[in-house]
């Protein structure tokens, strides 16, 4: 199915939060007609509600899609109404945390075609990854058809199995945050070399946001990128000797950092 059954048979959006509202807007823009989306949302946005959308009604019986992105806690409460949706051709994405596929088969019934995906907040400025993995009734197009969709707010990426998710949310799903905190640590560390709060607060954002830019956007590797800006014996040197420490720099942090994020993630699975 394309974008055009889509349309045709329509979308329910599960909670319409920032991460909803941001997939909405990207397929408004993208041409997916207003009439054709369901939203289901306690607590729906002024813009939500001016958009043309169908907002707390009747869901269709069979919808091409259901995207559910609501709170894992408010899951219990909020799929029941689906479960005749399930074991059919509708197919599920869920980019709500840590609930299985096997769980979402268990609510929903066993011939459920269902993707998991982890996005990212920066989708919520266009600029998201997301991973993808479905299951086997999801098959193929079901994959592809909701990778079509989550390229709306940025980046898709597939997966092999499920279990990779753990390490996806340890790199990209709370890796914003670690970023935000290297901005924060970056300001302070000028601001201990004399420079003003607010203006080495504004060089930390400049810098990281440019230089993730380029090296999104450079054909170089990283790696190459940091040779790149390194003289030798230089001040980019002087920093990076600190910074790349085998034993005490960022390296061995990075790992336990990710380590962590990703070993709560699976606690919270199995939990």
């Amino acid at each position: 199915m394309n974008m055009e059954g889509v349309a045709e048979k329509g979308l329910v959006l599960l909670g319409c939060g920032k991460m909803g509202s941001a997939m909405l807007q990207g397929w408004l823009a993208d041409g997916l007609p207003a009439g054709s989306v369901w939203v289901q949302d306690p607590y729906p946005s002024d813009w939500v509600n001016g958009t043309g959308v169908h907002v707390n009604a009747d869901l269709p019986a069979a919808p091409a899609i259901v995207l559910i992105a609501v709170k894992p806690q408010m899951m219990a409460k909020a799929l029941p109404a689906l479960q005749a949706m399930g074991n059919g051709d509708t197919l599920f994405v869920s980019v709500a945390a840590g609930i299985s596929i096997a769980t979402y088969e268990g609510m929903l019934g066993a011939q459920t075609p269902i993707v998991r995906a982890m996005p990212n907040t920066p989708a919520a400025v266009g600029k998201g990854i997301t991973a993808v993995i479905g299951n086997d009734h999801a098959g193929e197009d079901g994959v592809a058809l909701a990778e079509t969709l989550l390229r709306a707010v940025g980046q898709v990426v597939r997966l092999e199995r499920e279990s990779q998710l753990d390490a996806v949310t340890g790199v990209s799903g709370s890796g914003p945050a670690y970023v935000f905190h290297l901005i924060e640590t970056l300001a302070a560390a000028g601001e201990a070399q004399g420079l003003p709060a607010d203006l080495s607060m504004v060089l930390a954002k400049a810098t990281v946001a440019g230089a993730g830019a380029l090296a999104e956007f450079a054909e170089e590797s990283p790696e190459q990128l940091r040779k790149n800006v390194t003289s030798p014996n230089g001040t980019t040197q002087a920093g990076l000797e600190v910074l790349m420490d085998p034993a005490r720099g960022l390296p061995p942090l990075m790992i336990r950092t990710v380590g962590a994020a990703a070993d709560r993630s699976r606690e919270l699975a199995d939990g």
